[in-house]
């Protein structure tokens, strides 16, 4: 039987998925396909080139990714992340899709086009930072003079590219709808409204998950909350273990 793997954006509260894949990977899982999004995509990329869920938070935990991310003066943008591209290939130096273990798909938006563009084949690094170019935050990305930005925008949840190609789809979906706690500051505003913005088309796609995993106490963290990685790595990882009974019973009933 295929399984494949969906990782949805979320910003920092992407480290949860991170958890989740550690959880199911101890209940003997292994991945076929893997589609992406914004923070989903940098986690599928790690994992897909091998790295383990506990690797990969060390990186997101030591790496200086935050020193990468300089000024856009171009008013396009507030930052730039095409800087951190050096930093990824220190990681994953093939930059090749075809490179990985497992197959990945990542999805972008066309800012001029208004469309999503799926990458899947060539080059890796530039497609996955272009997925997570939260616009008025992050300068688009260019990529065969192509202006691209978070995939998040058009599709949250890229099931499509893999749906037709596996057997058994488990999504991980990192934006629960509550809030824990009332917004007091303009970025809680913006926060709160860009995940709004996605959440309608989000939510047509739950059914079409064999098995949805979405920690609600991630409520508790915002997508910038970076420094508290391992506390939402262990939200992922609590989570997916007390689902443990019907995750398995889902795959032995698609078996």
């Amino acid at each position: 039987m295929k399984i494949g793997l969906v990782l949805s954006g979320g910003g920092a509260r992407g480290i949860a998925h991170l958890g989740v894949i550690k959880a199911l990977q101890e209940m003997g899982l292994t991945f076929d396909q893997i589609s992406g999004t914004s923070a989903g995509a940098i986690v599928g990329a790690l994992i897909a080139q091998g790295y383990t869920p506990d690797e990969s938070l060390k990186l997101f935990e030591s790496s200086s990714f935050m020193k990468h991310l300089r000024p856009a003066w171009n008013r396009m943008g507030l930052l730039r992340l095409d800087t951190a591209t050096e930093l990824f290939r220190t990681y994953i130096p093939h930059d090749s899709f075809e490179g990985l273990h497992i197959p990945l798909h990542v999805v972008a938006v066309d800012l001029l086009d208004g469309v999503q563009i799926l990458f899947e084949k060539g080059e890796l690094i530039r497609p996955v930072l272009a997925s997570c170019c939260l616009p008025g935050i992050f300068e688009p990305m260019l990529i065969n003079k192509r202006q691209y930005i978070d995939g998040g925008v058009l599709n949250n949840l890229p099931i499509e590219p893999i749906e037709q190609k596996v057997d058994l789809v488990i999504a991980s979906h990192c934006n629960p709808f509550g809030m824990s706690r009332p917004i007091r500051s303009v970025r809680g505003v913006i926060e709160r409204s860009l995940i709004l913005a996605v959440q309608s088309k989000t939510r047509d796609k739950f059914s079409r998950c064999n098995v949805l995993i979405e920690p609600t106490d991630l409520v508790g963290f915002g997508p910038t909350d970076i420094s508290k990685a391992r506390d939402v790595f262990r939200i992922g990882y609590r989570h997916t273990i007390a689902m443990r009974t019907e995750i398995e019973q889902i795959v032995q009933q698609g078996c």
